[in-house]
Formats: C-alpha cells, sequence, structure tokens
C-alpha cells in the first residue's frame, strides 16, 4: 500500500507522518496538492500543520483546493482517508466529515498530551484497540473544539460514528478533560464510511518509540 501525504502551504506535519508510517513498514509519499492526487494512491493522509495560514477558518482554503476534489473521489471508491489536526478541519470544511472544529474555549493555542478513550473499536482505524481503551496522545491546535447541532451529536453516537473522546487518565469522560469545549468531548469522529475519519490529537506523534509514546500506532495500522 502507497499512502498519499498531501503538503499544502503551511503543512508542517507531512514529514511527521510519512516517517511515522514508514515505520510501521507502510510505504508513503508526500504529494504537492497542485501536483493532484496519484493514480496508484491506497489511502490518503491529511495531515496537520496551518495551511493557508488559517485564514478564512482553518482548513476552509485547503478543503476547497482541486486536490480534494480527487480525494473525495477516492473515498467514494473505498480509498481510506485520514485528516489529523489541520487534517481533520480540512476533511470537515470539505464534507467529508460532520461537524466543524472551532476556537478553543481557551481562545489560545494548546500543545500538551491529552487522554483519549476509544469509542468504538469495529473500525479500521481502532482494530488494533478494545472499546473503553484509554491512550494518550498529543494535542496542538488553537481551533480543536468540535462542534455539532445536537441532532447530528445524536445521530453520530446511534452509528457508534464517534472513535475518540477526551477523558481522564482512567477513561472517565469529564469536563476537566476536555481540553478545547470540543461538544460531548469528542475528539475524533468517522465520516460516512468507517474508512474516513479525523481526529484533533496527532498519532502520528505518538508512534515513534524514540519520541517516547506509542500509543498511536494502531490509528495508523488502519493502513496496512
Amino acid at each position: 500500500m502507497t499512502v498519499a501525504v498531501i503538503r499544502f502551504g503551511g503543512s508542517n506535519c507531512d514529514r511527521d507522518a510519512r516517517r511515522a508510517l514508514e515505520h510501521l513498514g507502510i510505504d508513503a509519499e508526500i504529494v504537492w496538492h497542485a501536483d493532484g492526487l496519484p493514480a496508484d494512491s491506497d489511502g490518503v493522509v491529511v495531515p496537520g500543520g496551518f495551511s493557508y495560514g488559517d485564514y478564512l477558518r482553518a482548513g476552509a482554503m485547503a478543503a476547497r483546493a482541486p486536490i480534494m476534489d480527487e480525494v473525495r473521489e477516492a473515498v467514494a471508491d473505498g480509498t481510506p482517508m485520514l485528516g489529523i489536526c489541520n487534517g481533520a478541519q480540512i476533511g470537515c470544511e470539505a464534507g467529508l466529515t460532520p461537524g466543524a472544529f472551532t476556537t478553543n474555549q481557551s481562545a489560545r493555542f494548546q500543545c500538551e498530551p491529552v487522554h483519549v478513550r476509544v469509542e468504538n473499536a469495529a473500525t479500521p482505524w481502532t482494530a488494533a484497540y478494545d472499546e473503553g481503551d484509554v491512550i494518550e496522545l498529543p494535542i496542538a491546535h488553537g481551533e480543536g473544539r468540535f462542534e455539532i447541532h445536537d441532532d447530528r451529536l445524536q445521530q453520530l453516537k446511534a452509528t457508534d460514528r464517534v472513535l475518540f473522546r477526551y477523558c481522564e487518565p482512567d477513561g472517565e469522560v469529564t469536563a476537566a478533560a476536555n481540553p478545547n469545549g470540543s461538544t460531548d468531548n469528542v475528539a475524533g469522529v468517522l465520516g460516512t464510511d468507517d474508512h474516513v475519519a479525523v481526529l484533533m490529537p496527532h498519532p502520528e506523534r505518538a508512534t515513534l518509540p524514540d519520541l517516547g509514546a506509542t500509543d498511536g500506532q494502531g490509528v495508523l495500522r488502519a493502513f496496512v
């Protein structure tokens, strides 16, 4: 499998994502957005960063780049896609997943480790975990607050499309464990199909043993 890691102007986690994938034995290549999605791409990662300087809204301009039309077509054909941090914002703006990511409740950039609980282990992104497992991943965002209308949230929950929720180390979901004010502590969600996912925490930064954390490996193993 070859995974295309899409680079926009302002992306800064593309090399991290590629290295993490390669550490797991997954072929990955960085693709400049203007060059289009390679026809032989078996998977897509939209990485973190500050695409187009977060002008208008985080992810809004990148979501309208021509390559995202190609990503939508690939996803419709069953190609797995993962959006991480700014990539999650882009995925939502592109209509690949529900909801939106807005300014943190603290109104500041936050860079810290968080705990998230696996809400649905029956997906490619969480198959390496058990439901209820708690993993530690880093966050680094200023606009990571997941917002969604209550009726759509209930629909997400009823269809098991919530992947991760911010929690305490023991797995309890509390307001204190919510770093950015996300609705219902949501940290990651699925698209209409389970081969599309977005999340604000960075699994690629918790993959290499040299960095002292490997909890994120399971998310990226969806591409194996």
